[in-house]
């Protein structure tokens, strides 16, 4: 029930962000994490998960130290679980993610 309210009120951070921009970045100084709401279609994430769940997982891409990586994301309690195409996990909680204004 709790991954159900936390799921709304995500959507409801994508419905409230300007029909310009949908997308929530996560920001520390020059890296960034961008959440999106597309179907992941990363084939190197999907071939990672178990049977099933890649309906349950969205696309993302990151900014590393200047490096650009693809991965896939999904609500899991009060944060973002994301999964990266080398395998690489991690975990942004909810109130670090905020609607992207830029056009």
């Amino acid at each position: 029930m709790k991954a159900v309210v936390i799921c709304a009120t995500l959507a409801a951070a994508f419905a409230a962000a300007p029909t310009f921009a949908q997308d929530l970045v996560a920001r520390q100084g020059d890296d960034s994490v961008r959440l999106t709401d597309a179907s992941c279609k990363s084939e190197l994430v999907l071939s990672r998960l178990e049977p099933g769940m890649g309906e349950q997982f969205h696309a993302a891409s990151a900014v590393f130290q200047g490096q650009r990586f693809q991965a896939c994301w999904r609500m899991m309690g009060n944060a973002a679980y994301l999964i990266y195409e080398d395998g690489d996990q991690g975990v942004i909680p909810a109130t670090e993610l905020k609607p992207d204004l830029t056009a």
